[in-house]
């Protein structure tokens, strides 16, 4: 296969979670580079972040191994109960169904650029660990962890400041809105 020119390769800007979990991922690139050179059993996205912002909902999978490697910049990895500074050559693996949520947050005062590697899976559920969404392999829609569409319900107020969601805490006028995650099991994103 021929070389990859990657400025080539279609940049995708945001997430295409649902208002308002797609806020802080909003400013994130991803160019499907596995796609451009014809990949099929895994994909591999280059990825840019920029200050401030988040790769994902902190998530897991199922059936899907994932690997991260950063190639500039710094960023913050968050994980169930943990926080680890990744710096320019340092990776991160994320065994499939571990449980143990994680992203990446940009804390830095530069854009971060990295490699994002994943198994393609198609019977993997990604599971939200902070919020009630998770997204199937099979269809790609995101819903919540009952399976009700998002579009099909009414919320009575989403939070207003979602950057706290990494750690998993919840203000009391914000668990209304996340109650259900806590009633319901596995999910993706």
């Amino acid at each position: 296969m021929p070389k990859i020119d990657t400025s080539s390769v279609p940049a995708r800007t945001g997430s295409g979670y649902p208002a308002p979990f797609d806020e802080p991922c909003a400013a994130r690139t991803r160019r499907r580079v596995g796609d451009a050179g014809g990949l099929r059993d895994f994909g591999v996205n280059l990825m840019t972040l920029p200050p401030g912002g988040w790769s994902s909902q902190r998530h897991w999978h199922s059936h899907e191994d994932e690997f991260v490697y950063l190639l500039e910049g710094e960023l913050a990895l968050i994980e169930d109960g943990s926080e680890t500074v990744l710096l320019a050559g340092d990776c991160a693996t994320f065994p499939k169904g571990t449980g143990n949520g994680h992203h990446l947050i940009n804390k830095s005062s530069a854009t971060a650029v990295y490699l994002e590697v994943g198994s393609r899976n198609p019977h993997d559920l990604t599971t939200c660990s902070d919020i009630d969404m998770m997204s199937s392999n099979a269809d790609g829609r995101f819903v919540h962890k009952d399976g009700a569409a998002y579009h099909s319900r009414a919320v009575s107020r989403p939070p207003t400041n979602i950057s706290h969601l990494h750690k998993g805490a919840k203000s009391d006028d914000e668990s209304h809105w996340f109650s259900r995650s806590a009633l319901v099991g596995a999910a993706r994103l």
